[in-house]
């Protein structure tokens, strides 16, 4: 008797919808990406889960608001995610 899904090796999609604990190997669903601001163009390192208002720091223009989980950038802004 066969199992219909292969347990050592899940595919790429299925380990994404896991939990972040029950995955085949623990990680976090977190990050830190770089935001480019709409207006000036300087970048500003923001945590993916902020909890506060991120402002740029030259022109004052707000970068991400929080939201109960990730953080909602604000129209225009571009980021990449940092390795």
């Amino acid at each position: 008797m066969t199992l219909a899904v292969d347990l050592l090796n899940p595919s790429a999609a299925h380990e994404k919808r896991q939990h972040k604990l029950k995955r085949l190997v623990q990680s976090p669903n977190s990050f830190f990406m770089d935001v480019k601001c709409a207006g000036c163009f300087t970048i500003t390192t923001v945590f993916s889960h902020a909890q506060t208002v991120v402002a740029c720091a030259s022109c004052t223009q707000i970068l991400c608001q929080p939201t109960g989980g990730k953080a909602r950038l604000t129209e225009g802004c571009s980021y990449r995610r940092k390795a």
